[in-house]
């Protein structure tokens, strides 16, 4: 068995969370079922923040991007450090951190153009005209393994786009390292994005894809109406009148219409389509306009879960994680929209904290890839193959000082 530390800041840009397991292999050859010792949270620094949601935006140079993608680097350091003394724990007893890095930019797969792509096409051509994904997440490991000494593992979407696939969700290989004993079962993860993951013992039958809008919206418009983060519990929401006309229109989304494996981007359900929406319907009381987004969450979930999982039928339990998990009426929703055989839990009744459950991911990716495991899922994410996702940096004290 080994300590592992992961990190994470979502779609929601909501801080940084940083927990603990201890994992080992399992005789199968996969990580045995992660078990979380500890965890902490941090806030962005207050000088960082900005830089960050100008990037989301866009609005920053190359020069200052690439400054920020080290800074980024320096604040998950500093969570993993926090984390050590937060749990009397030396980086010596760490095998490995995992974390993404701050996801700036995201493009999903054109499958119609990839499908179009000649087998005689330049590699390039991938990009420039095939509709291959892309992405970036900044967060320099390099800075990360100096300065906590640990080997590091990060970025781990852009070998699945190599191989043609969305590259998110990555979810799926902690479903399936955690509940490939009790498959299939589904698991729903609510940050700024919604996704839901089939785990199955058969990894072919494995399906993960992005739902929609998790917290995006609401926090978009809590913060619009009421200066709020986000609606604490759901009691905005739960004093508001949800308005239908509204809702329909948000339910023409066309991300709707995309094929699954799929995945969104902040900017499908950003600030700036949020407020054209909030604009529109300017007359109607805030409350109502929380409780239109909360509605629309809970829709595009329990849609996704019923109408695009080919095995619905034979499961019974959505295990719930992520932020959205403390908006009890959003969860209220959702739990009335489900098919009345399924029930709704969270996965803190199997171990793995809703709130922590993002950086356990991370970490158990990284135990992976450290052991040169295949922890993609191509039936999930559409890649053409099993790859070794992340990037691992070594840390200075793996340094070899000689000549041989």
């Amino acid at each position: 068995m080994s300590l592992a530390i992961g990190l994470n800041s979502g779609s929601s840009f909501d801080g940084v969370d940083a927990v603990l397991i201890e994992t080992g292999l399992d005789p199968d050859g996969f990580p045995t079922p992660p078990r979380f010792m500890e965890a902490i949270s941090l806030d962005w620094p207050q000088e960082v923040q900005p830089q960050v949601l100008a990037a989301f935006s866009n609005k920053l140079s190359l020069f200052e991007l690439t400054r920020l993608n080290y800074v980024v680097g320096a604040v998950f350091a500093e969570a993993a450090t926090t984390l050590l003394d937060h749990a009397g724990v030396s980086a010596a007893d760490i095998a490995v951190i995992g974390y993404d890095g701050q996801t700036v930019y995201q493009e999903p797969p054109e499958p119609e153009q990839m499908r179009a792509v000649s087998e005689a096409a330049r590699p390039y051509q991938r990009w420039t005209s095939g509709g291959f994904p892309c992405g970036l997440q900044i967060g320099e490991p390099g800075v990360v393994a100096a300065l906590t000494d640990i080997a590091t593992v990060t970025q781990f979407r852009s070998v699945d786009h190599a191989l043609g696939g969305t590259g998110a969700p990555l979810m799926q290989f902690l479903d399936f390292v955690a509940f490939r004993h009790l498959a299939p079962i589904a698991t729903l993860n609510i940050g700024g994005i919604s996704n839901i993951q089939v785990a199955d013992r058969d990894r072919v039958r494995m399906r993960a894809f992005d739902c929609g809008p998790g917290n995006v919206m609401i926090d978009h418009a809590m913060h619009r109406f009421f200066g709020q983060a986000y609606d604490a519990d759901g009691a905005t929401a739960a004093r508001g009148r949800v308005h239908p006309p509204m809702l329909q229109q948000l339910l023409e989304h066309p991300f709707f219409t995309r094929p699954i494996p799929r995945c969104a981007w902040r900017l499908d359900f950003g600030a700036d389509y949020a407020d054209a929406v909030l604009d529109t319907y300017a007359a109607l009381p805030p409350e109502d306009l929380v409780a239109t987004l909360t509605r629309f969450s809970a829709e595009a979930i329990t849609r996704a879960f019923i109408d695009l999982i080919p095995q619905v039928t034979d499961i019974d339990t959505l295990i719930a994680s992520g932020g959205g998990v403390r908006n009890a009426t959003l969860l209220n929703e959702i739990t009335q929209l489900l098919p009345d055989r399924v029930l709704l839990t969270r996965s803190d009744d199997y171990g793995l904290p809703a709130q922590y459950k993002e950086a356990i991911k991370f970490a158990t990716l990284a135990v992976a890839t450290q052991h040169g495991i295949g922890n993609n899922i191509p039936a999930a994410s559409g890649a053409a193959r099993f790859g070794v996702l992340g990037k691992l940096v070594l840390p200075p004290h793996q340094a070899r000082l000689t000549d041989i």
